[in-house]
C-alpha cells in the first residue's frame, strides 16, 4: 500500500547513529535537545532521514484490511506492534491492542505526518471531531450523539461541508501548539511540511488520492473515503474510525505516547536493533509487523536478507506475524488476489518467513510472495 516506509523504538537510554533532526541542524549549530520521554525515545531510535518519491498521506493499498480476519483467526494480540506508512497501521493497531506501537519510515515526513495525527488524536474527543478537524469542517454541536453511527454517517456529513477558514486558522494554531508539546525538535521548514500536509486533507477533502512524484497517478489509487468505508473479507467495517471503541483505544494509546514514530531503513543496522532492545527492556513481543510491500525495494536494493536478519534479531511472540501488500508486476498477480482490488494482503508467520532465509538464503521477491498463498 505504500512503496517506501521504514523505522521504529525504544525506552532505555541508547547510543544511536546521528538523528534526522541533528542531519538537519544548521552547519556550526547543534540541533535543539528532544524535551519529553517520547521525543527522546524517538531521536533515541531514529537514523537520517532519505528521499523516497511519493507524499504518503494515505495509503494506496485498498485491500488492507482483508487481512484483519487472518490476524483474528491466529489469534494475534497484544504485545508490540511495527509498521509502515500514514495511518492504515491504526487499523490494525485497533485490531490486534498492542501496548506499544512503533511506526517506521525512511522519510523524516512520515514522522511530521505522524506528529499532525497524534495532535489530531489529543484534541478530538471523538471520531466525527477528529474527521472534522483533519479536513477543517465544522463539527456538530453535539458531537457525543453521534458516537453510535457507522463510518458511512461520519462520511456524508463531512462530504456535505466545506472548509471553515477561520476555524482552519484557529486549529491550525492549536495542532502547533499541541505538537510543540510533543517535545520534538522541529525546523521552521518542519513545521511548514505539517502545515502543507493539514492543508492537503483540508482542500481534498474526503477525496484525497495518493501522490506520486515523477510518475503518472494510477487509476487504481483509493480515495481516503473508500479506504475509511473499505470492508475485510468478511464484509466488516474495520478501519480504526469503523467504530467509536477502536478510535478511543487508538486515542489513549496516542496520548500515552504509545505509537512512536521513528525514521529509520527497515534493512539497515539500527532503528530495528534498537527497537528490538527497547522491547527486551519492556519484556514485550512483537504480535505483527507490517511492512506494506516495501521488501519489493529492500530486494531491488539487496538489503532483503538484511531485513531478515533485523527481524530474527526482534523478540517475537509465538504467534506473531508479517503483514503485506503485494501488487502485480513482473510477477503477475496473485492467486489470492480479489476483484475490484488491485492489492492483496498476505499473512505469514515468523516462523515462515525466517524459514524462507535459512542458511544465509536470500529468496526473490517473488518467491517470497507466491509461496504465502493463504
Amino acid at each position: 500500500m505504500i512503496r517506501f516506509l521504514f523505522a521504529l523504538l525504544s525506552l532505555a537510554p541508547l547510543q544511536v547513529a546521528p538523528t534526522a533532526a541533528a542531519a538537519q541542524a544548521a552547519p556550526g549549530r547543534a540541533a535543539p535537545a528532544a524535551t519529553t520521554p517520547f521525543a527522546r525515545l524517538v531521536a533515541q531510535l531514529s537514523e537520517p532521514g532519505a528521499y523516497f518519491d511519493t507524499d504518503n498521506l494515505i495509503s494506496n493499498e485498498n485491500s488492507y484490511l482483508h487481512a484483519v480476519g487472518e490476524l483474528q483467526r491466529r489469534g494475534v494480540r497484544g504485545g508490540a506492534y511495527i509498521g509502515v506508512g500514514p495511518d492504515q497501521s491504526f487499523s490494525y493497531i485497533a485490531a490486534i491492542r498492542p501496548a506499544v506501537a512503533f511506526i517506521v519510515d525512511i522519510r523524516r515526513d512520515n514522522l511530521l505526518q505522524h506528529l499532525l495525527l497524534r495532535a489530531l488524536f489529543v484534541r478530538a474527543p471523538t471520531r466525527l471531531e477528529f474527521l472534522a478537524l483533519l479536513h477543517g469542517r465544522a463539527p456538530p454541536a453535539t458531537p457525543g450523539s453521534w458516537t453510535g453511527r457507522g463510518i458511512d454517517d461520519l462520511v456524508r456529513y463531512i462530504d456535505a461541508r466545506a472548509a471553515d477558514s477561520a476555524r482552519v486558522r484557529r486549529a491550525r494554531r492549536e495542532i502547533a501548539a499541541t505538537i510543540a508539546t510533543f517535545g520534538v525538535p522541529l525546523t521552521a521548514e518542519d513545521r511548514a511540511t505539517i502545515e502543507r500536509f493539514h492543508g492537503e486533507f483540508i482542500r481534498e477533502g474526503l477525496g484525497l488520492r495518493f501522490q506520486t512524484h515523477g510518475r503518472p497517478a494510477q487509476p487504481y489509487y483509493p480515495t481516503y473515503r473508500r479506504l475509511l468505508q473499505e470492508r475485510d473479507l468478511a464484509g466488516r467495517q474495520m478501519s480504526f474510525l469503523a467504530s467509536e471503541a477502536s478510535y478511543r483505544f487508538l486515542r489513549d494509546l496516542q496520548r500515552r505516547g504509545g505509537v512512536v514514530p521513528v525514521v529509520g531503513d527497515l534493512g539497515g543496522d539500527h532503528a530495528l536493533r534498537a527497537i528490538g532492545d527497547n522491547l527486551r527492556a519492556r519484556r514485550l513481543s512483537v504480535s505483527a509487523f507490517y511492512t506494506s510491500n516495501v521488501e519489493f525495494y529492500l530486494a531491488q536494493g539487496g538489503t532483503l536478507g538484511r531485513f531478515a536478519d533485523n527481524v530474527r534479531a526482534l523478540p517475537r511472540d509465538p504467534r506473531g506475524v508479517v503483514i503485506r501488500s503485494y501488487f502485480p508486476g513482473r510477477f503477475g498477480p496473485h492467486p489470492l488476489a480479489r476483484d475490484g482490488y488491485h492489492s492483496t494482503q498476505l499473512v505469514q508467520s515468523f516462523s515462515e518467513f525466517l524459514a524462507a532465509f535459512a542458511d544465509g538464503r536470500v529468496p526473490d521477491y517473488g518467491d517470497l510472495v507466491m509461496g504465502d498463498v493463504r
